[in-house]
């Protein structure tokens, strides 16, 4: 597949800050791309300067082929864009909004269809203003539709929805690449990006610390799953023993009437036969497979959630 989106050591200083430091990556036709990491991380700082919303101090950015600054004019019709921060006047109706953005193309899509395949075509007659986030969200995303663009930039779309809502834009987003397009999407939402994406990019500090599909960033940066039992009665020595003998089996911590072990493969499978033969039995278990929360923590030695907490 050919690469539509060419990031090639860009640099973004603010005075003394550098808000990028040497990012060089690709994305390639028809597949969902994902910048994530913690707020502050350099995620839409980098989004701006590939819209050519901004300029990168130095560095290369190629879109379709084309320079954002340079061709940024032959670029709008190319490309659609969802800010971060966005707004319509408050009075204006979902189909006024429409056809004025309709207006400003040559070719545009049939806005009433395209506010169907979003889901919120009963909401043509209302003001913008009495939208809900997630019908807004979805306005903004038709507006960045309408002219059938071959990018699509994304810039956290799913911040301040309620989950209901963050898990039916999902689906929006799903949509949107069906339709054709190439996606690229900022978040710092983990399970996000494990749902939508074909490749990430972790971005942490205005680095470019890790990029690779999901399940290969999970196996080779999140470590070992883990497995928390409760048994019925404490575990003796010689257990935590043979468990650690497993080759599946990486770690077992007894913890009085509690084992937690970490392992690989079909590990916890071992584990519970082994239980199975000691006559040992559990009154509970919880099981937990690594992700790119894990990853993150990995590579940087900081848990995400606190990140973007502070």
């Amino acid at each position: 597949m050919s690469a539509v989106v060419t990031c090639t050591e860009v640099v973004r200083r603010f005075g003394e800050v550098t808000a990028l430091d040497n990012v060089s990556l690709e994305v390639t036709e028809g597949e969902i791309f994902g910048l994530i990491g913690p707020n502050g991380a350099g995620k839409t700082t980098l989004l701006n300067c590939v819209e050519g919303l901004d300029r990168p101090t130095s560095g290369r950015i190629s879109v379709l082929g084309r320079d954002p600054i340079a061709d940024r004019r032959e670029l709008t019709l190319l490309t659609g864009v969802q800010l971060q921060s966005a707004a319509l006047p408050p009075r204006i109706t979902v189909a006024e909004a429409m056809r004025l953005f309709s207006g400003l193309y040559d070719d545009p899509v049939a806005w009433p269809e395209l506010l169907t395949t979003l889901g919120i075509a009963h909401k043509a007659r209302t003001r913008v203003d009495r939208l809900s986030g997630g019908e807004r969200q979805r306005v903004f995303i038709a507006l960045a539709l309408i002219h059938q663009p071959k990018v699509v930039f994304l810039d956290e779309l799913t911040t301040a929805l309620d989950p209901q809502a963050r898990l039916a834009m999902w689906e929006v987003v799903e949509q949107v690449r069906e339709r054709g397009a190439t996606v690229v999407l900022t978040t710092h939402y983990m399970e996000e990006a494990e749902h939508l994406c074909d490749r990430v990019g972790i971005i942490d500090h205005g680095r470019i610390i890790a990029l690779d599909t999901v399940p290969a960033l999970i196996r080779d940066h999140a470590g070992d799953a883990t497995a928390r039992l409760a048994l019925t009665r404490p575990a003796p020595a010689e257990l935590v023993s043979a468990l650690e003998r497993l080759d599946t089996v990486t770690t077992a911590r007894p913890d009085r009437r509690y084992l937690t072990v970490q392992g690989t493969g079909g590990f916890l499978q071992d584990v519970l036969t082994d239980l199975t033969a000691r006559d040992i039995r559990i009154t509970d278990l919880r099981a937990g497979s690594p992700g790119l929360e894990d990853v993150f923590l990995n590579l940087t030695g900081r848990d995400m959630r606190t990140e973007v907490a502070s």
